[in-house]
């Protein structure tokens, strides 16, 4: 991929850990999402105005993103109710670049050159030795990851789905408004229902740092379906996932769960899958 691409979704990893740290500190899982959700829906429907509609082309892969979105904000979600931030969030994004790489190939066509592949793996196991680094996980664990690995299955899905759609698009950004429309309002929705009356007193106290997160997670996707469109979809994907590294620092700074010589040395591997995929 091109510099300015590698930038980008570089960049795109750092405001996805960002993200991802507020959905884990607002304790309220269900309102944090609310308000992720619902500031994207308004990003995406100020960018439709003036993006306009993506080519028709792209609507099935459209709506199917939106559906495959839901679901994963749903899975992470769980997770964060069930997990540590340090543990769940390398392990869901770790496991997406092995399963993009697969079905880039087999429904898209797509090769990798074997330095790229090489990449690919070394920055998936990098990544996957970052849940091991407290040691392997105990019977009490296996629910936070098992909605981790489903995360993770979700991430593939759409990514794959996405590469398809935004590359029929004729137009990234217009891509990105309609899908941030589509996934964006279901959970402010649910919270609707199931908070009522409470719900304005809830989102109160929280609803500036839940748009904060909102716009980041809008923005970090739309750096990532653009370098979509410039670059081999496995390798976006693997390289997008370098935000785990950044993930490891704010769980060590911010969230106090420590950082290890496992988890620096963790790090280190994923950064040479990284300088692989930039070859």
């Amino acid at each position: 991929m091109s510099s300015i691409a590698f930038i980008a979704v570089l960049t795109a990893a750092l405001l996805h850990a960002a993200w991802n740290a507020i959905a884990h500190a607002v304790t309220d899982r269900l309102i944090g999402f609310a308000l992720i959700g619902a500031a994207g829906t308004v990003a995406g429907a100020a960018t439709a105005v003036f993006a306009g509609v993506p080519d028709p082309a792209s609507w099935p892969a459209l709506g199917l993103s939106a559906l495959l979105h839901v679901g994963y904000m749903g899975f992470l979600m769980l997770s964060y109710r069930l997990g540590d931030f340090g543990q769940v969030y390398p392990l869901a994004r770790g496991t997406s670049p092995w399963l993009v790489a697969v079905g880039a190939a087999v429904l898209v066509g797509e090769t990798l050159t074997p330095v790229h592949l090489a990449g690919v793996l070394v920055v998936s196991a990098g990544l996957t030795a970052l849940v091991f680094a407290a040691g392997v996980p105990g019977r009490a664990q296996l629910p936070a990851l098992g909605a981790a690995l489903l995360t993770g299955g979700m991430i593939a899905a759409y990514t794959v789905v996405d590469g398809v759609g935004v590359r029929a698009s004729g137009d990234p950004l217009a891509y990105l408004a309609w899908l941030m429309v589509l996934e964006g309002p279901w959970f402010l929705l649910a919270a609707a229902v199931l908070r009522r009356g409470a719900l304005p007193a809830q989102l109160r106290p929280v609803w500036r740092v839940g748009a904060l997160g909102g716009l980041m997670s809008t923005a970090a996707y739309g750096l990532v379906l653009w370098a979509q469109t410039m670059g081999n979809l496995a390798a976006v994907a693997a390289l997008r996932e370098t935000s785990i590294v950044f993930g490891a620092v704010i769980a060590a700074v911010v969230f106090r769960e420590g950082l290890g010589r496992v988890k620096a040395v963790s790090a280190a591997v994923v950064a040479v899958g990284i300088a692989l995929l930039n070859l």
